[in-house]
């Protein structure tokens, strides 16, 4: 078939998924895996699309197949991984040539590759891919951080085989090294806060309005085809109406609450930290997360302590609304820590679009996702989400039913750490005189820290 325009190294569950998708696309592909026998099974399996597709072994070999500059897509665990596989191909490679990490990495490991590769003129691209195998098959969202160089070879193939949102590809180069893996991050991030506030809406429905799952999966299907409407609603519904072919009983039911986790909504939550952000509402997911983990320890827990569940008087409509708006301000704190990368690492992140790349193909798209692109690109105040007026509205007519929701819960004793950690950052926002000023006055009581005083310059410290 010629040179191949890409070469796809690991054949795992991604990586098998693009291959494919590139070569229904019309994009020769050059595919190699470590384990050399998967090769065969693949061409085998990919049927007509083998065309399209070159099974070379070993490293040398299949670096020779691509046409120049090269551009290789590793789709391998990240980490020690990444960099031995780096150290074996770099000595093959010449100047002008692309290594694509496309899997979930560290976007300061990201940021160092690029900068020791640079210093030999290879170009490393870190890529963030969104939706799971489908997506990675049929269409995925993808966010790329790398050169100008690299991206002008990549463009045309993954905009190929992007998913589409009313015809324009989501995918888009972010910025330089680390950018599009840091977007990724935070996407995940927000994606757990997402997943918590359903699970938590579910357990409302669950436990304090004694609903059967089949009745709460037809509650998030008609909420599917409003304003709310997501892929995760969408599969919430669905799951929900399924019941166990063992047991007979709703499938949720047999289905152990302890949820797992990889990594990146704790990686969210670290970088907010370590740049000064505040992001609760994903935090609260994470610690939810961990929380459910401790399953012996809860179960002891409600025995000695009482597992109080007490029922909820909110309907369909306000549970709607207040959905709606912990879905908003979920994602008005990762934009902010979007907002506050680009600028601690001069990427120039464009909110704007990132939102209209994440509105097909990834996991948190959703209808909200045309709001939030419109706010951007109108001009949020002080770049803050929730100050733009079309979002600013659909705060005002949907957290007073947060703010019921999350009381009657509270009232209740159901835990909705997400949704009231998202009710209180908007609460905290909206306050223009806050309480922090009795903070500063006891540090500067036990500690000389100082302070400043209202309207005046400089550090001052009290009579005490």
């Amino acid at each position: 078939m010629g040179k191949a325009q890409i070469g796809v190294y690991g054949l795992g569950t991604m990586g098998s998924a693009l291959a494919l998708n590139l070569a229904e696309n019309g994009i020769r592909v050059a595919v190699t895996n470590r384990e050399a026998d998967w090769i065969a099974d693949f061409l085998h399996e990919a049927g007509e699309l083998a065309d399209n597709l070159q099974g070379v072994e070993p490293l040398g070999d299949f670096v020779a197949a691509l046409s120049t500059p090269r551009v290789i897509l590793f789709m391998i665990p990240s980490g020690a991984p990444m960099d031995a596989m780096i150290e074996a191909v770099a000595p093959l490679l010449e100047p002008g040539d692309t290594i694509i990490d496309g899997g979930n990495a560290d976007f300061h490991a990201t940021r160092r590759r690029a900068e020791a590769l640079a210093a030999r003129d290879l170009h490393f691209v870190g890529m963030g891919v969104s939706g799971g195998e489908e997506g990675a098959r049929y269409g995925p969202s993808m966010m790329v951080g790398g050169s100008a160089h690299s991206w002008a070879q990549l463009k045309p193939m993954l905009e190929a085989i992007a998913a589409r949102y009313e015809g324009a590809p989501c995918v888009a180069r972010l910025g330089p090294d680390g950018a599009g893996h840091f977007v990724k991050t935070v996407h995940n991030g927000i994606e757990y806060a997402d997943m918590q506030i359903i699970a938590e809406i579910y357990g409302l429905m669950r436990n304090g309005k004694a609903c059967a799952p089949a009745a709460i999966g037809a509650v998030f299907e008609h909420w599917n085809e409003g304003p709310l409407r997501s892929y995760l609603v969408e599969i919430t519904g669905k799951a929900l109406a399924y019941d166990d072919p063992v047991t007979g009983h709703p499938m949720v039911d047999v289905i152990k609450d302890a949820a797992g986790q990889k990594g990146t909504g704790r990686w969210t939550v670290v970088e907010a930290v370590r740049m000064g952000q505040a992001a609760s509402t994903i935090e609260a997911a994470v610690g939810a997360r961990a929380w459910s983990s401790e399953k012996a320890t809860r179960m002891e827990a409600e025995r000695i302590l009482g597992g109080a569940r007490g029922a909820i008087a909110c309907d369909e409509t306000t549970l709607e609304e207040a959905f709606i708006a912990a879905r908003i301000l979920g994602h008005a704190q990762g934009f902010r820590i979007l907002s506050a990368a680009s600028g601690e690492y001069d990427w120039s992140l464009d909110l704007a679009l990132i939102a209209r790349i994440w509105r097909a193909g990834c996991i948190i798209r959703s209808a909200l996702l045309d709001d939030i692109s419109e706010a951007f690109q109108g001009g949020a105040p002080r770049g803050q989400l929730i100050l733009a007026p079309g979002i600013a509205a659909m705060l005002a007519r949907t957290v007073p039913a947060l703010r019921q929701v999350v009381a009657e819960a509270v009232h209740g004793g159901h835990a909705v750490p997400a949704m009231a950690a998202a009710l209180s950052f908007y609460d905290s926002m909206r306050q223009g005189y806050g309480t922090a000023n009795i903070i500063q006055a006891q540090r500067d009581f036990f500690g000389h820290h100082g302070f400043e005083r209202l309207g005046e310059e400089g550090r001052h410290h009290g009579p005490w």
